[in-house]
């Protein structure tokens, strides 16, 4: 099991390094996808700091593992 897999029922909230390791995407690209609405939209947890939900993150990587194995 992978060290930054949530293994918790309840969503939590994961930053940006989390991020990046789950989904293999640098800084950039999920700054630019998430522009381009093809990425999810990020959540504010402070004032000067965001993350993403775990289940959208779960969702978005179980998306493209479905549309990868459609190709």
């Amino acid at each position: 099991m992978s060290q930054y897999q949530n293994t918790s029922s309840k969503p939590s909230i994961e930053r940006l390094p989390v991020v990046m390791a789950r989904t293999g995407k640098s800084r950039a690209s999920i700054y630019v996808a998430m522009k381009e609405g093809k990425f999810p939209a990020s959540v504010s947890v402070g004032a000067r700091a965001i993350g993403w939900l775990s289940s959208d993150i779960d969702a978005w990587i179980e998306n493209r593992v479905k549309v990868s194995r459609a190709a």
